[in-house]
């Protein structure tokens, strides 16, 4: 995997030099799929590209066109191993440390009732900031589990 950013916490998880939670979910020609790190939540998933760019309009031709139906696949394993509690997936793009561009993620996180009634109702954006605000990081067992019920509905 070519690396433009040593330092680059994406491209250490993507390449192993930093084991991701709950270990590489999926991994595509292009792209890889792992639990995100820090304070948004369990079954919070990172989908990233392999190769450290920071912004869209850097993907190749072959990256694009995966990216679509990747993000189909991973919203529905999040769904299906959340369940019932899971009111909505948001999928958005980060791609800042520090306010410099960095590499690009989508973040893929269930908006679980719980989650939103704790916060006041915040959802959208604001649940999103309100949880980083919080600071409370998912258990690493609750994380390797989750991750567990991802892998099986990526499967079927």
């Amino acid at each position: 995997m070519p690396e433009k950013n040593r330092d680059c916490l994406a491209c250490a998880l993507a390449s192993s030099r930093a084991p991701p939670p709950g270990g590489t979910l999926l991994r595509t020609p292009h792209w890889t799929v792992e639990h995100c790190v820090g304070t948004l939540g369990l079954g919070t998933l990172i989908v990233k590209p392999l190769r450290h760019i920071t912004g869209v309009h850097e993907l190749g031709v072959e990256e694009g066109a995966e990216l679509g139906p990747l993000l189909a696949r991973v919203t529905t394993a999040v769904r299906t191993a959340v369940g019932e509690e899971c009111e909505q997936v948001y999928v958005c793009l980060w791609s800042h440390a520090g306010r410099v561009p960095g590499h690009i993620h989508f973040v893929v996180q269930p908006a679980r009732t719980a989650d939103i009634d704790r916060h006041g109702g915040a959802y959208g954006p604001g649940l999103q900031t309100a949880m980083l605000d919080e600071g409370a990081e998912p258990e690493q067992s609750a994380v390797e589990e989750f991750c567990a019920r991802v892998r099986r509905a990526l499967r079927d």
